[in-house]
């Protein structure tokens, strides 16, 4: 069991390598550290980040100067509604030469992987990423393949009522421990982009800032993050009332709680500390849960992402935060 010091020695080298991280991404992210501290969390969480929203917004521009930053492998994948679960995940090629069949890995095997615009394929193709994000292997005519460590999927969708997209299942949704949204910059920051960027592509110039190594020791650590047993109960709390909210037809999961637990380990991290707060929950509730959870039909309607993310606002505010 490790010491206070040695758990607080930890704690800072962690959030070294999470400043050194997310100031290197927000270089060419500009106007948006509070997005970029949040995928950065994902990461640290060994979860997985869905970015929805309108096109051209810096959504693919975020995984790309993530994976740039890191000293892993990336790959990025196209979706697309012809695309099939093989183009994903790989399978056996007939070599002539041997008459024999040969495994030969799809994109699926990297470190970083960027399934860009994920709701334009069709669900057959979405499920193939199911294994994968969630036991970090992938099965393939009848064998298991391991995937690499680390494995972080960061996924971009346009809104649903765009022209050619699917809505992900429920089940796809619940394999995404975050879901956030970009929005556009703030004027001042986009006026001084358009000003600068000429045509240049700014994470060509972008090299790793943090090894493999030292991510996994940033991952490491969240282990040694203190939750005290009345911020547990405070989030449960909010469990629970997702589950019995007159607003909701389907509250959060399991999984979902166990997500958000973790999730808070890395978010004191990134904030340097070596124990998580209730504000944690607070913060994190919404991009947790709100993709989670079902709409019930008599709250509005027509749903929206922004009918379950003030539903799951509502319920963390009516709590009393424990002291």
């Amino acid at each position: 069991m490790p010491t206070a010091a040695a758990r607080s020695r930890d704690a800072n080298e962690a959030t070294d390598i999470a400043h050194r991280l997310v100031d290197h991404v927000a270089t060419v992210l500009e106007g948006k550290r509070a997005v970029i501290e949040l995928a950065v969390v994902t990461l640290l969480a060994r979860g997985h980040l869905l970015i929805e929203d309108v096109p051209g917004v810096g959504k693919t521009t975020l995984a790309r100067a993530l994976a740039a930053s890191l000293g892993v492998s990336f790959r990025r994948v196209q979706f697309t509604s012809d695309l099939m679960p093989a183009d994903v995940l790989g399978g056996n090629v007939y070599e002539p030469s041997t008459g024999k069949f040969s495994f030969r890995p799809g994109p699926i095997f990297t470190n970083v992987l960027l399934a860009d615009e994920i709701n334009r394929t069709t669900p057959k193709t979405q499920s193939a990423l199911l294994e994968a994000m969630d036991e970090g292997r992938a099965s393939i005519d009848g064998h298991t393949h391991a995937l690499g460590d680390p494995f972080f999927v960061v996924a971009t969708q346009n809104p649903q009522d765009f022209y050619g997209t699917y809505p992900l299942p429920e089940s796809q949704l619940d394999r995404f421990l975050v879901r956030t949204h970009i929005g556009y910059p703030p004027p001042e920051v986009e006026r001084s982009v358009i000003d600068r960027r000429r045509g240049r592509d700014p994470i060509d110039g972008l090299s790793p800032v943090i090894s493999r190594d030292e991510l996994a020791t940033a991952q490491r650590a969240l282990d040694h993050v203190r939750v005290e047993a009345a911020v547990i109960e405070y989030l449960h709390d909010v469990v629970l009332r997702t589950r019995r909210s007159p607003l909701l037809a389907l509250g959060v999961s399991t999984r979902a709680a166990l997500g958000l637990e973790r999730t808070i380990r890395a978010r004191a991290v990134v904030e340097g500390r070596a124990y998580a707060l209730p504000d944690d929950v607070k913060q994190l509730a919404v991009p947790v849960f709100a993709h989670r959870v079902r709409v019930g039909e008599s709250a509005h309607g027509q749903h929206s992402r922004a009918d379950a993310e003030a539903i799951i606002q509502e319920i963390v505010d009516s709590l009393p935060v424990p002291v």
